[in-house]
């Protein structure tokens, strides 16, 4: 390898790693060829196009119990893929500011195996969408939601056939333990009596833009230190993470400052849950009531 990375063999190096995987993952569920992976993206998609359109006439499902071990199972599956990658990074002594894909010894195969079970679960989180749809919460299927569950699949794919460890664990791990917090609020948030008591929703969108500016100034290092990691995974990396922070950040403007101006805008004006510096009890506790018949979950 050190040799093939070497001038003259550069350009013939990177002719290789496009069109050969990793031997280590040959045989492996789904990896084989790119086929499945495609036609389950397809498949999302065209669910995402049509689920709406059938359920427009139809009476939303509640699916609550579903979303408790839905949101639990992915959780615990969050929790362990952090767990073994922490560790595995630990054993293999991988170098922060860049790591190849085959100095870890045994430690790089804990990785890869991990992180097969990463690239599967954003397969498992195509339910996500599909929750929406069976509950009519189609306001959440924005442009984020859609572009960042069809593209992680498809990119976990390439990772996983290409640069299987190494230097690709770093957002991975950060995302699992984003995940666990996120699943786990949704998890509970499934259970009306515990939604009071939620309160890190906010901190979970601050978290993810956290990540995804940690994992580029992370993969930066290996662009300015390289080592034997492919450069042009790290380019790519970074273009990725940029596009969902524009995204993420959009969603949390829109989400948060715009809704926490409204508020404070109304309680100026006067509105009709603040009167002349009176709440109004009896208007609140109508549209609380309100809201109780229109939500049947």
């Amino acid at each position: 390898l050190d040799a093939l990375n070497s001038s003259p063999y550069k350009n013939l190096s990177v002719c290789m790693f496009l069109f050969v995987s990793d031997p280590r993952v040959k045989g492996w569920l789904l990896l084989e060829n790119y086929t499945p992976t495609f036609i389950f993206s397809v498949l999302y998609l065209l669910i995402v196009w049509l689920g709406p359109k059938y359920m427009q006439n139809k009476q939303p499902f509640s699916c609550r119990g579903i979303l408790v071990v839905y949101n639990l199972g992915l959780t615990l599956l969050s929790l362990y893929m952090f767990y073994e990658l922490v560790t595995g990074v630990w054993e293999g002594g991988y170098n922060f500011f860049c790591q190849d894909t085959h100095s870890g010894g045994e430690a790089d195969m804990k990785i890869i195996r991990v992180l097969w079970w990463y690239y599967f679960s954003k397969l498992i989180e195509f339910m996500d969408t599909f929750f929406f749809i069976l509950r009519k919460n189609n306001h959440q299927i924005t442009v984020l939601h859609v572009y960042h569950h069809a593209t992680m699949l498809n990119i976990w794919w390439f990772v996983m056939n290409w640069v299987p460890c190494g230097h690709s664990y770093f957002g991975a791990t950060l995302n699992s333990f984003i995940h666990v917090l996120m699943y786990s609020y949704y998890g509970l948030s499934a259970v009306p009596a515990m939604r009071p008591y939620l309160w890190w929703k906010k901190y979970i969108t601050q978290g993810q833009l956290t990540q995804f500016v940690l994992t580029i100034f992370q993969t930066s290092c290996g662009v300015v230190w390289p080592c034997a990691f492919p450069q042009g995974w790290l380019y790519f990396q970074i273009s990725y993470m940029i596009s969902l922070i524009i995204l993420f950040t959009n969603f949390y403007i829109q989400t948060y400052n715009k809704k926490a101006s409204s508020r404070r805008k109304e309680y100026q004006n006067g509105s009709t849950a603040t009167a002349n510096g009176y709440t109004n009890s009896f208007s609140s506790l109508e549209n609380n009531v309100k809201q109780r018949k229109q939500r049947k979950d």
